[in-house]
This record gives C-alpha cells, sequence and structure tokens, in this order.
C-alpha cells in the first residue's frame, strides 16, 4: 500500500518547492542575463575600443602618443573602464598605453601563464585585484608585439554577487514563509476534513443526531449539509424500519393467534372442529395475503423490477380489476359507473404491478363505499389520468396525510399496506398518487406517457 502523507506535509512540500523553483530560476535567469550582457555589451566595446586604438597607434608614427581616445566610450550601465597595453611576442608587459600598470602586469602573466592566444577577444578573467574581459590582438604597428586592451567589470560582478546573496536570503525567507503559510493552510484543510470525518464515523456507527457545522470555506459547508441531510434522511428511515417492523409483528402475532387459539379448540376437544377448520384457513388465507403484500412491497421498493414492461390499454385493466371485485361489491349492492375515453389509454407498464395498483385502489373503495364506485381513465396533456371515487364517508382529516404510510389503518382498514402498495408502485413508474375527499374518497394516478 502506498505510504500515505498528511495535508500539512503536502501542502509545505508543494510550497517550498514551488518558491525555491521559482526564485532558483528568478535567479539563474539573472546570471544569464549578466553573463550575457557583458559578453554582448563589454564585447562590443572592447572591439571599438581595439580600433580606436589601433587607429591611434598607426597615426602615432607621425602624432603624439596622447591623442589615443579611452574616453570616448563610457559605459555608465556597467561602470567598466577601458585600458590597454602591448605585450612582447612572449607576452610580457612592453608599454602601458591606458590604466593601471599593476593590472597590467599582473594581465599579462595570465595571458603568459595560460596560454591566451592573439585572436581572443571579450574573454572574462578573475585575478585578486578584480574581473575583467580582456582582448588580444594583434599590434597594428609592430608585428612581433601583441595589443592588449581591457576591461574593468569588477562593479557589475559584485553587483551579481550581492544580487545572488539577496536572493539567497529571498529564498531562505520564502521557505520560512511557505512552511508558516503551509500550517495556517493545512490547518484550515485539515480541521473540517477531521470534522467531517468524525461525523461520518458517527453516522456509521449509528448514531444519526444531526449536527450544526459551520465552515468558512462553500464546499465543506456543502459537504456538512449534505452529511446533516444524510443523517436525517437515514434517521428517518431507521425510525420507520422500526415502526414497520413493529407493525409487521403486530399484524402476523393477530392471525397466528387464531390460529393457535383454534388449532388448541381442535385438540381439547372445546370446539367444533369444522367451525374451527373454517377460521383456521381464513386466517391462514389472510396470513398469506399479508406476507405477499409484504414481499412485493419489499420487491417494488427497490424499484422498477427487471421484467419487461409491455403497452396495456388502461381500461381493460380497469375492467379485469373490477371484474375481481365484483363477488365482494355485490355483496354489498354496489354497482360501477365508467367513464373511459373511446381511444384506447396506453401505458407501458408490468401488468402485474398495474393490477397491483388498480386493484388495491378499488378493493379500498369496495371496503368503503355505499352505493357507488365511479371509475374513470382518459388521456391529456401527454398523461394517463385514472380517477377512482366512491361515495362512502371518504377519509377522515386526521388519517389523509398518512394513508399512504406502511401499515398505517384507518378506520375499518385491514392490514395498512394495500396503499402503500399502490404508493410505492407509482413511485416507481415516476407517476403520482394523491387523494382526497369529494363527496366520498377520491384517488388519483397519474403517468407520464413518454
Amino acid at each position: 500500500m502506498k505510504k500515505q502523507k498528511h495535508i500539512r506535509t503536502q501542502l509545505t512540500l508543494a510550497l517550498v518547492g514551488l518558491s525555491c523553483m521559482v526564485l532558483a530560476t528568478v535567479m539563474a535567469a539573472f546570471n544569464i542575463a549578466v553573463r550575457s550582457y557583458i559578453r554582448s555589451r563589454v564585447s562590443t566595446q572592447l572591439y571599438e575600443v581595439t580600433q580606436n586604438i589601433s587607429d591611434d597607434r598607426r597615426a602615432g608614427e607621425h602624432g603624439p602618443k596622447g591623442d589615443m581616445r579611452f574616453d570616448d566610450h563610457p559605459d555608465r550601465v556597467t561602470g567598466a573602464e577601458y585600458s590597454a597595453a602591448v605585450l612582447t611576442e612572449d607576452g610580457s608587459l612592453k608599454m602601458v598605453l591606458h590604466g593601471n600598470p599593476a593590472v597590467a602586469d599582473e594581465l599579462s602573466h595570465y595571458v603568459t601563464s595560460h596560454g591566451i592566444s592573439v585572436g581572443t577577444k571579450s574573454k572574462v578573467i578573475s585575478l585578486e585585484l578584480g574581473t575583467y574581459a580582456i582582448s588580444v590582438l594583434p599590434d597594428p604597428t609592430e608585428t612581433d608585439c601583441r595589443l592588449l586592451v581591457y576591461a574593468d567589470v569588477t562593479s557589475i560582478m559584485a553587483f551579481s554577487q550581492r544580487v545572488n546573496l539577496i536572493l539567497l536570503f529571498v529564498v531562505l525567507a520564502a521557505v520560512v514563509i511557505s512552511v508558516l503559510l503551509s500550517r495556517h493552510f493545512s490547518t484550515a484543510f485539515a480541521k473540517p476534513v477531521q470534522t467531517l470525518s468524525g461525523f461520518a464515523s458517527e453516522i456509521g456507527s449509528g448514531k444519526l443526531e444531526q449536527r450544526e457545522l459551520s465552515f468558512r470555506n462553500a464546499e465543506f459547508q456543502q459537504l456538512a449539509d449534505s452529511m446533516n441531510k444524510m443523517a436525517g434522511d437515514l434517521n428517518e428511515a431507521k425510525q420507520k424500519q422500526e415502526i414497520f417492523f413493529q407493525n409487521v409483528s403486530h399484524e402476523l402475532r393477530t392471525p397466528l393467534t387464531s390460529i393457535r387459539g383454534n388449532a388448541e379448540g381442535i385438540v381439547y376437544g372445546v370446539i367444533e372442529p369444522q367451525k374451527a377448520g373454517e377460521i383456521i384457513l381464513s386466517e391462514s388465507d389472510r396470513l398469506s395475503g399479508m406476507v405477499e403484500d409484504i414481499l412485493y412491497l419489499s420487491r417494488i421498493g427497490k424499484g422498477k423490477p427487471n421484467q419487461s414492461e409491455e403497452e396495456i390499454d388502461l381500461r381493460e385493466l380497469l375492467s379485469l380489476c373490477v371484474s375481481e371485485q365484483r363477488t365482494e361489491a355485490e355483496k354489498k349492492d354496489l354497482h360501477f359507473e365508467f367513464d373511459f375515453d373511446e381511444d384506447p389509454v396506453m401505458l407501458k407498464i408490468r401488468e402485474q404491478d398495474a393490477q397491483r395498483l388498480y386493484g388495491n385502489l378499488i378493493s379500498n373503495a369496495v371496503r368503503y363505499a355505499e352505493t357507488k364506485i365511479c371509475l374513470s381513465c382518459h388521456q391529456s396533456g401527454g398523461k394517463a389520468i385514472v380517477r377512482i371515487a366512491d361515495d362512502g364517508p371518504g377519509v377522515s382529516e386526521e388519517d389523509l396525510p398518512r394513508i399512504f404510510e406502511r401499515f398505517y389503518k384507518g378506520k375499518d382498514g385491514k392490514h395498512g399496506i394495500g396503499l402503500s402498495i399502490a404508493q410505492s408502485v407509482t413511485e416507481a413508474y415516476h407517476g403520482s398518487l394523491r387523494a382526497w375527499n369529494e363527496g366520498g374518497a377520491v384517488f388519483e394516478a397519474v403517468f407520464p406517457l413518454s
């Protein structure tokens, strides 16, 4: 596994490295610029001075030597002073034309000891007396002599060294500042991360209480808000799960208790076997239907099933669901009224899911209706709209907001799963299901057709 580094270490290395790289680049660029300037500017000036000296030397055969023009080439930028001397063929000093004799003598020894040949132009050398740029050319007046022209560049080289020293101190200061900044920024980054990491650990361990977190960075604040929302959603889901299991236990216990009581009655001979058997069968059917509904609710709660969907005519499906409920409706002398479009209302949905949805809604209407149930099925605005209304007492204002909750039973309800299944099916297919009272209970399921 790759070794991990702390944010503080990474920021420190990044800032120090960046500072050193930038300043080292500046230092290198400055030194290259200085040396390039010396080579170009001083070389040009040396050439011009050499030409003047050569001209003056030639004129010196018929005029005074003092006419040589060393002051015609001032260099205010480099501060260089140009001088010249005549060397013998073996490199020893013969005559100083201009400048300090001691410097000329030292340069002559350097030329001799280092074997600098005639024709050398603008070579920078360092002596104890200073730094000089020199040119060695043939003497135009004496064929066995050399002409040494040189310029003192000590000041500009010293300036370059001072700048390098300053840049070195700047680098050290930048390193110190980078370390301090990295500590500041790493703390600013690491502290929120550690806080959010601790919050995530609490959520992972089951502590789902929301926390009031405030950060200066918008990204951290957004993450904190998202985690709080997640904690709230998980807490709500946990509470619903606890209520679900409590309700399941209660709903399953009732038929099981009835089955057990009648079975014991048969065993001990205190209940007529025929009557007890009918109760056991009835409660078994109720228990089986409840288990089937719970399993179906669990599957549909994970989203749309993987089985293929098909285009079905909702008018035909509603007629099929009505026929399944007709026996119960006839027991209560209920009749159905239909308001369907003449053209097919086609919806892409699994037939089993559609039967669960509309079958539960119609079954609920049969349970509460007094004389009739009205069904309408229309296609409008790119949507399939199915409405099921009864003329019963309607849903109480207290129950209306909660009728789609799992295991929530209103008055005369069975086990509180049917409407929850209807809601889950509708959401799985991106539809909407709502209920209200209008002379009785009205349920409306709307699905997009595209």
